[in-house]
Formats: structure tokens, sequence, C-alpha cells
């Protein structure tokens, strides 16, 4: 089948992408990992011995980041519905995070310990018919933040991507209800076009 003009595009300047060049050389599986750095590096993220929750993992480029960040005496645990291959110091769950049964494997991994860091970085696939999907990346993105309410030690902080558009304020506001600080990031790596913002909440300061 022929490629259309729009995956031709696509495909031309993800070649061309300098952080897609950059991660391949030094090791990286996504461009995505350099957006954690920036936003980790700028915010004082990740430090040595942190325990680190990352949903929406897979390729891992953000596992390989944080798991670089806590060290060797620090925890990474990794959830994707897509399979991930292996990183030496990552523990990862393959499962659908919107399913009880992947949660309480996560939570088993935990046994009852809280933790420092929620990365969620998750993303539907994607339809094209804009306003269902952002009811998907909001969903998700709700979702992300319960168990980061749940699972949080105090004073923990939750990184979540979502998109500018329907219930965006309403997400917004419901992490300023639980967190001292609410701060909005555009890393640089994001792409220009893309409507794509994290919400970082610092300091988990209330549970429901």
């Amino acid at each position: 089948m022929a490629r259309s003009k729009t995956s031709k595009a696509w495909l031309r300047e993800h070649v061309t992408d300098p952080y897609v060049q950059r991660a391949k050389r030094e090791g990286y599986r996504s461009r995505a990992a350099y957006k954690l750095q920036e936003i980790a590096r700028s915010d004082h993220l990740i430090t040595p011995g942190m325990t680190v929750v990352d949903l929406g993992a897979a390729p891992g480029g953000w596992s390989q980041v944080a798991a670089e960040r806590v060290g060797s005496n620090g925890r990474v645990i990794a959830v994707d519905l897509l399979e991930m291959p292996p990183l030496r110091t990552v523990v990862f769950i393959q499962g659908d995070f919107r399913e009880e049964e992947t949660v309480a494997r996560m939570e088993a991994e935990l046994k009852g310990a809280l933790v420092d860091l929620v990365l969620s970085d998750m993303a539907p696939n994607m339809s094209g018919i804009a306003v269902s999907d952002q009811a998907r990346v909001v969903h998700l993105a709700e979702l992300a933040l319960d168990f980061a309410v749940k699972w949080l030690k105090p004073e923990g902080n939750f990184l979540v991507k979502t998109f500018q558009g329907v219930g965006f304020p309403e997400l917004r506001d419901a992490m300023r209800g639980h967190f001292r600080q609410l701060v909005t990031r555009k890393p640089r790596a994001s792409r220009g076009r893309s409507s794509e913002i994290y919400l970082l909440g610092k300091g988990l300061s209330r549970r429901s």
C-alpha cells in the first residue's frame, strides 16, 4: 500500500528531527527522553534513591532517564499496554492501566510503600475525532492523578502529559486541589505544532 502524503511528511520530519538523531547517538529509546530530562533538571524532579512510577512507559525513554537519576538505591516501576524491551534496573508491568487487574499488579509490586514521583506520558491511540480524542486524553490523565493521590508520599510530585482543550481546565483545577503548587511545562523537545503540555503538581498536600 502506498504511503499517504501525511505519513510521508511525518516520516521525513521524524528522520530529520534533531532529538531523534540525538537519541540514537546517546542510546535513548525515544526523543521523549529529552522532555523529561529538561523538566527533571529545571524542577529538581528526580534525585538518587527515589521510587518512581512511570505510566505509559513504552518504549522506555522516560524510564531510562528516571533509572539513571534514581541510581542503584532507587526504584523505577514502568507500566504500559505495549511491550517494552527490558531495562536492567526497571521493573516493567505490561497491562492496561485502565483495568483494575493491572493496577492491582502495580500495587502488589509496591508492597504498600509510597512513592516519590508519578510520571504519566500516557496517550490513547488517536482516532482523528478531536472531541473524542481529547476526552480520552483527559480521562487517562485523571486516572493517573487518582493513582498519584493514593500512592504518593506527602510532598510527592506528579508529572502528567495532557493536551489543551475540552476538560483541560477541570484537570488543572483538580490537580490544584491536591498539590501545593501547580506549574505547566512545554519542554523544547515538544514539537512546536503539538498542543501537548505537561502539568506538574509539586508537593502532595491533600488526599481524597
